[in-house]
């Protein structure tokens, strides 16, 4: 009897470490998003998430350069939810009718999951006052 008590006790601890554990691994450096996101995204995005030399201004095809993904850039300003979409269906899915971007959808090159993991990674670099931002960002649009 005592057993049974201890173990529905002790499962909550344990159900709650394990989510602080998955927490914690799901996008730092050594996560399968950073592999991820060295394989498909720092072609473009830099290998320190840095983007392309003046990603605020137009190339001469009228198309912007790869926006920075670290705290320097606009991709915290988004919603989870944007940009899950944007990186499987690629910036056309939410831009404006007729804009033109480099920005390819990724939906048959990487699954559901891997894309959480390159968003889990990347949002792990940015400074917890921009994550508790982006946080509310995606509450918001909820």
């Amino acid at each position: 009897m005592r057993l049974g008590v201890i173990a529905a006790l002790a499962a909550p601890t344990i159900v709650v470490a394990g989510g602080f554990l998955w927490l914690s691994t799901a996008g730092g450096p050594g996560s399968a998003g950073a592999g991820i996101y060295a394989e498909h995204c720092s072609a473009c995005h830099g290998a320190a998430l840095e983007g392309q030399p003046d990603w605020r201004s137009r190339k001469p095809d009228g198309r912007l350069p790869a926006p920075p993904h670290d705290a320097s850039g606009h991709t915290w300003h988004h919603s989870d939810d944007q940009l899950f979409r944007i990186v499987k269906e690629g910036t056309a899915a939410l831009a404006p009718p007729g804009y033109v971007s480099d920005m390819p959808g990724f939906s048959g090159v990487l699954t559901d999951r891997q894309i959480r993991d390159v968003l889990a990674y990347i949002r792990s670099t940015w400074p917890s006052d921009i994550q508790a931002r982006q946080q509310q960002i995606s509450r918001a649009a909820r």
